[in-house]
Parts: structure tokens; sequence; C-alpha cells
């Protein structure tokens, strides 16, 4: 047994996001999402399921930010609904929707935890993909307008920001696989929406400057995937690099060296957009302060001519899976973050989002979740390696701080540090949770395992 030790100012949060937890999609002004159109559409959503109420966080957040006291998070991350914000996407603010998260920062301030702000987690007005969405240039412009209004409310209390979450999971997954919203089946789609969020992105740095106070950060967050061939064979370890191109240089390479990867463009040739050298030294010019690691599990794949354009394909692995069938794999944290760090020296590095779903079940009032403890433990100790390597980590935020609204899997898969009954919306803080609290409050943990597991 080992005693992991953290540094004397890592951060430790929780992070959650708007449409997954708010719910009051129809209160107050709020406009309609492209989430909202998605999940009425029968057959999007596992059992129907919509994001109204999901925890009721827009009428709970005092009960939820006691919930943050008591767990003892330095920092939560949350991200702001741009349809209660600007209902139409554009054009008349919604005062409604900018009280509440001035209450909602008031409430982190007072109890001292730091709000983390993503300004875009998914929830496009859908007044705004009626006129094309990602894909439609007039989106940068609108998306800047949109950061100005938040910046503006927020940006005399709020001192981290993230322009995007995951941008390959919101243009690939929902507008080329059509698993998310707002379900497009078109590869084009996909590249001119990954080229215009980094465009948005990037004029919106200076906008973010602007309007918050001059020690404010600016980041991205990126869901980066650590793929790992099945065998030794060249073609194989080709798809695995093929994978690492295809989800992470395509939007980090253009942030840090002003360029896309050749071997995509080779690969998407006559799909590409045109993008202009302007375009890129924008997109260069917008590097974030911080980078945002999202990392849940390795991919190991193989050769597939038949596998679609990239012609790479998921060997299911042995061992254990969570709940989303993700393979359990630590070592792959360890991995990724050194491969940001060596790949795009980012010089400080967050993981914004790590968890795990499990199948979690109220006995005597309690929730025993031994698995996801030994998650968090495991992917912990290689960030902690990972530390100690070198790897400028600056903190860890669990994903997530509630069970919510898991997207197209809706109420069905729990990653929370904390369990929802949805019917009565009471909160039990899980085992997982009690540990998170501890270790909190000892910046570090006993640690029984390798770190190379």
């Amino acid at each position: 047994m080992a005693w992991l030790q953290f540094p004397d100012n890592f951060l430790w949060g929780a992070a959650t996001a708007s449409y997954q937890i708010e719910g009051a999609t129809q209160e107050d002004g709020r406009g309609p999402s492209i989430w909202d159109t998605f999940a009425a559409e029968p057959g999007n959503v596992h059992g129907g399921d919509t994001g109204d109420p999901a925890c009721d966080h827009y009428h709970r957040y005092k009960d939820d930010v006691a919930l943050m006291k008591r767990i003892g998070l330095d920092a939560y991350r949350f991200s702001i609904a741009w349809p209660r914000i600007l209902p139409q996407g554009t054009g008349t603010v919604n005062q409604a929707g900018i009280d509440f998260y001035n209450r909602l920062v008031d409430e982190l301030l007072a109890n001292d935890i730091q709000p983390w702000v993503t300004l875009y987690h998914w929830d496009l007005p859908q007044a705004l993909q009626d006129r094309g969405g990602w894909p439609n240039r007039m989106i940068v412009d609108a998306y800047v307008n949109y950061v100005d209004v938040v910046s503006k409310a927020l940006g005399d209390r709020v001192n981290h920001w993230m322009t995007f979450n995951e941008p390959w999971v919101f243009t690939y997954i929902g507008y080329t696989e059509g698993r998310h919203a707002p379900g497009g089946h078109d590869w084009s789609d996909f590249l001119k929406g990954a080229h215009n969020v980094l465009l948005a992105h990037a004029n919106s740095v200076p906008v973010l400057r602007q309007n918050t106070q001059t020690e404010a950060k600016i980041g991205i967050v990126l869901n980066l995937a650590w793929a790992e061939a099945v065998s030794v064979k060249e073609e194989d370890r080709a798809a695995a690099q093929r994978l690492m191109s295809f989800q992470n240089a395509w939007f980090a390479d253009p942030l840090y060296y002003g360029r896309y990867p050749n071997d995509m463009l080779e690969l998407y040739q006559s799909l590409m957009p045109d993008v202009s050298p302007d375009d890129l030294q924008i997109i260069h010019r917008g590097r974030p302060d911080f980078l945002g690691v999202n990392f849940y599990r390795r991919e190991v794949v193989k050769f597939d001519p038949d596998a679609g354009l990239l012609q790479v394909k998921s060997v299911r692995q042995p061992g254990e899976h969570t709940e989303m069938e993700w393979e359990v794999s630590p070592k792959g944290i360890y991995n990724i973050l050194k491969y940001a760090h060596e790949t795009y020296h980012p010089g400080d590095i967050y993981v914004t989002e790590n968890g795990a779903a499990f199948r979690d079940e109220v006995e005597d009032g309690a929730v025993h979740d031994p698995r996801r403890v030994n998650f968090y433990q495991a992917y912990l100790a290689n960030c902690h390696r990972a530390l100690q390597a070198g790897v400028p980590l600056r903190g860890y935020f669990a994903w997530s701080l509630l069970d919510n609204f898991e997207w197209a899997f809706g109420y069905s898969k729990r990653f929370g540090l904390t369990y929802v009954d949805y019917k009565t919306q009471a909160r039990i803080l899980k085992d997982s949770g009690k540990w998170y609290s501890q270790t909190i409050a000892d910046n570090g943990f006993n640690y029984e395992g390798e770190a190379r597991g």
C-alpha cells in the first residue's frame, strides 16, 4: 500500500452540464434547444426520456451547492444553457436566464467554491439549428455574441472559462453518426461544423479577455482518445494512429500549430470545406491558457476495410467494463496526459471529466458502489503517476456530481458521486462520493494497486 500525495495547490472538483441536470426547459423564457427537439422524436432517447425534469437543479441549486460544500469541492464545473440566455440564439437577452446563473455563481462563491464555466455543452438553440447549426458559418458570430453577453454578466466573478466541451462529439456524433442531436448523417457537415467551432473559440477569446478580470484563464475541453492496436500488424498500428488523428489532432493541431493534420486532409479530400490561411492563423491565435482533458477509457482497434471512411474498428477487450460497455483501463489516463503534454505542451492541463457508470441501488438509505470507488482510485493513481512524470496536471473534476440525463441513454446510466431518485429528487451521497470527499480533505489517498494497472 502506498500513500499518493497530491500537490498543495491541486484543484479538486466535480462537473455537470446544463441540459443534463437543470430541467425547467420551458420555464422563465428559456427557448428550445436541439436536445429538446431530438429527445422529443420517438426512438432517439432510451425510454423516451427528455431533459425535463432531469435533476431539477434550476430550482434546487442551493441544495446542490450545499452538497458540493459537504463533499469539500474546491471547484464546480457547470455549463451555461445558451437557450436560457438567448432563446432565439441571437437577439433579445432573457434576463431571467442571466439571473439564474448570477444566483448560482454567487451561491458558489459564498461557499468558497470556484465557478468553472463551460460556455457550450451541446444545447444549441433550435432557432440556430433551423438556420443550419454548426455547419453554417453564421454560427461563429452568433456564438461570439452569446459569449459577450454571458461574460459581461459573470466576468467580474468567474475566472475560469471553457469555450466548448468535446467538439468532436457534438460535431461528429451529432452531424455525421446521428446518435446525438441534431441527428445528422453527413461527413461534410462534421468538417464544416468542426472548423466553425474552432473559429468560434478563437474569435471569442479576445471577447472573454475584454469582459473578464486580468487573472481569468480561458480553456477548451477535448475528449482525447488513447488508441492502441490490437496487434503488431502495420495496418492495425496505422488504424490506431488514424483514430487519434481523427479525434485528437483534428482539433488540437489547429489550436497549437495552426494547421490541420496531413493524414486527415488526405483522407477527407473532396469532403473538406474551404479553409483559408487566415482562418488557421485566427484559430492558432486562440491557443487556450489551459487544456481540459475528458477521458474515460482507451480504444483497442484494428484495421477493417468495411468500417467506413476511417476503416477502424474497436475490439472489445477482456476484463471489467462499465454500464456504458467502456473498458476500465486506468493506464490510459496516464498515457493520454503524457501524450497531451508531450505533443501540444499546453502549460496547464486539467482532467475536466473522468468517471464511470455502474448499476447503483439504494440499500437502507445508502448506495454502496465499490466498483466506482475502485475506478476512481485506479484512475487517480495514474493521474498521480503522470504528475510524477512531469505532466503539468493542475486539477481533477469527477464526472459527475449527480446522476443525470445521459444523452441518448436517458436516465438509464448513472455516473454520479450522488444518487438521484428521479421521482422524489432526493439526493444520496454514494460511497464513492464519501471516498472522494475524504480524498479531497487529505489531498491524497492510500492505494493498494499498481498505478500502471
